[in-house]
């Protein structure tokens, strides 16, 4: 969890504790009673919490990626960008499609969760970002499937620095006879 999580977290408990405590100060008499409400106002409390911090995530993967045999679409984000879920050597991988970048660039933490070693790869390679200069590791993925297409011996690069997530360059996108953003809808068509 990030400090910035940790310290919301931190800020609504502290509302929810002197919420709590100024409910049941002002209702002692009737504590049956206050107790209930202060249970309903938690779990609508938690629940609220709860939808708020998962949203995006529910908003990327629900139903929003569309497949139709060698075509993809996949519409844009409230954010703008465009998101697609890959499967990586049998593990799926979520990606921000980035055309200012020249080829599949994991972080470091979606390289682990597929299978590849991190702490033995050569960061031999160099890549300019928005954030500067980073070191990256190149290596061969065993196959990359969107939709029903399947791509075998794909390269791709490590990112040795922090990355928020994984993008999908255009090393990648290239195998794709077409790229089209059409309606704020990305389609891929092979």
């Amino acid at each position: 969890m990030s400090g910035d999580i940790i310290a919301q977290i931190i800020y609504l408990g502290l509302l929810g504790l002197l919420l709590t405590v100024g409910l049941w100060t002002r209702s002692r008499k009737n504590l049956s009673q206050s107790a209930q409400h202060a249970a309903i106002w938690a779990l609508i409390f938690v629940a609220a919490i709860a939808a708020f911090g998962v949203w995006g995530d529910v908003e990327r993967h629900l139903g929003r990626q569309a497949s139709d045999g060698n075509q993809i679409s996949v519409p844009v984000s409230r954010d703008g960008h465009y998101y697609l879920r890959l499967t990586i050597n049998d593990i799926p991988v979520d990606f921000v499609v980035d055309t200012g970048a020249t080829d599949i660039v994991l972080s470091a933490q979606d390289a682990q969760r597929i299978g590849i070693d991190v702490d033995n790869l050569a960061f031999f390679g160099r890549a300019q970002t928005a954030n500067g200069t980073v070191q990256t590791a190149s290596v061969t993925l065993e196959t990359v499937q969107l939709g029903d297409i399947v791509d075998r011996d794909v390269r791709a690069v490590v990112n040795g620095g922090a990355l928020f997530g994984s993008l999908l360059g255009m090393g990648y996108l290239q195998r794709w006879g077409r790229i089209e953003i059409s309606g704020d809808v990305l389609s891929l068509t092979r």
